[in-house]
């Protein structure tokens, strides 16, 4: 079995023990309901374990807390849905269930050393590739892309809050690399004991900035973020005098103890060095490789499509009729905003804005474009493009049009050509 800690013989006050099992519980549990791709194809598992509660937690939210919208399990790239905060609140009930009957059950164990210490390994761990997950995608920019065309249009006014985070993240390439290896460099500390303290100084800094985001600009991810935030206080709570001592009174403080559980056979623990740093490495090798594919697909330099790009109207002619441009006008196209993914976006003249799938075939010149909610009832148009003119011909919803459009450069808007300044003598605020 496991050898004891050098400090075995201390003994926990009541308190401290029942502290302990509630979050032993409770971070135990998060995990496995919360696994955030913590590590690398565990999601499989996840799908096993996971199918009962699935059926358990909308009947808690339903029976016992009366919520008005059923709880269902339903992708929907929110991490704060219903069914997420009543499995909060369904974990935070067992957890207090189980230090309670933990409590109750005599025992004669005087701390729970070596417990803690695994508990500690599972929160840096999870933690940890956490911070490596989320920082990868914003040193590979991925998390938050470029604005696009659509975006660029929108007014500040019309933009949700999180969209405007979105934007602010995804301009800068630079302090997307500055906040990604914020996070990769307190994934990397928290990874081994010696630095771990290190490690979680910077992801309490990180996290806290991501969780005030978060809850700032109504960022479905507050339950996450949250949580990482008292992970991170958690691994620190051990070091709090010393870090006082040190940072604070300016005086001096302990080394830290680090002394970790042995197993008995010199091998087992052979064993687990190499089954941590392998580990180690398949994470950095995955995260490293999913990023450079992910970025021809999903990054800035992605390919755009064909016609990407802002078009506003200079004639459009319906059944052979010139349209007079009227500001009242919600049939004339003011301008159309291709974007990326197959989507385009119609402004029409009173700056109603129309979503539209937007299918291109570059080999025969044609433009096929519907709503989601319609996939029947198809527009298609051809189209030619010289220089800078794009001229759609054809069916646009039942009639006949012809649409002359000029293109609009990018580089035209002041967010993309502003660019950087050492030195500015006046403030640039427009």
């Amino acid at each position: 079995m496991m050898e004891q800690l050098q400090s075995a013989a201390e003994e926990w006050s009541f308190l401290k023990k029942l502290g302990f099992r509630f979050f032993f519980t409770l971070f135990v549990l998060f995990v496995l309901f919360y696994p955030n791709g913590f590590f690398p194809y565990f999601d499989y598992l996840f799908e096993i374990y996971i199918q009962p509660f699935r059926s358990l937690i909308p009947w808690i939210g339903t029976h016992i807390l009366h919520t008005t919208n059923e709880a269902a399990a339903h992708p929907t790239g929110s991490g704060d849905t219903l069914y997420d905060w009543v499995t909060l609140f369904f974990i935070s009930m067992l957890s207090v269930a189980v230090t309670i009957v933990w409590s109750i059950v005599p025992t004669n164990r005087k701390n729970y050393n070596v417990l803690y210490y695994w508990l500690t390994v599972l929160v840096r761990y999870y933690l940890a590739f956490t911070m490596l997950t989320y920082g990868f995608y914003k040193v590979f920019k991925l998390q938050f892309p470029f604005p696009s065309s659509g975006t660029l249009m929108e007014p500040y006014g019309n933009s949700s809050p999180m969209r405007l985070a979105w934007t602010f993240m995804g301009f800068s390439k630079g302090y997307n690399y500055f906040t990604g290896f914020g996070e990769v460099f307190s994934g990397v500390f928290l990874l081994f004991r010696r630095t771990k303290t290190m490690g979680a100084l910077l992801s309490l800094v990180v996290a806290a900035n991501v969780m005030a985001i978060n809850y700032c600009f109504d960022v479905p991810v507050k339950l996450l973020s949250t949580t990482l935030v008292v992970m991170s206080l958690f691994l620190l709570a051990k070091d709090l005098q010393r870090l006082l001592q040190f940072l604070v009174l300016n005086t001096t403080a302990a080394p830290a103890d680090i002394a970790t559980p042995t197993f008995k056979k010199p091998w087992i623990n052979k064993a687990l060095v190499v089954v941590k740093y392998g580990t180690i490495l398949f994470i950095f090798v995955t995260y490293i490789y999913q990023g450079s594919e992910a970025l021809s697909q999903y990054g800035d330099d992605a390919p755009k499509p064909a016609l990407y790009g802002i078009y506003t109207t200079e004639q459009f002619v319906k059944n052979k009729d010139t349209l007079t441009p009227l500001a009242t006008d919600s049939l004339y196209w003011h301008k159309l905003i291709v974007g990326s993914y197959g989507y385009a976006t119609v402004m029409a003249m009173n700056d109603s804005l129309h979503a539209y799938v937007f299918e291109t075939d570059t080999a025969a010149k044609k433009i096929t474009m519907y709503t989601d909610a319609d996939t029947t009832n198809k527009s298609i148009l051809q189209y030619s493009q010289m220089n800078n003119t794009l001229q759609l011909n054809g069916i646009w919803q039942h009639d006949t049009v012809s649409i002359k459009m000029q293109q609009f450069p990018l580089q035209n808007f002041r967010l993309i050509n502003r660019g950087f300044h050492w030195v500015s003598e006046y403030p640039f605020n427009k």
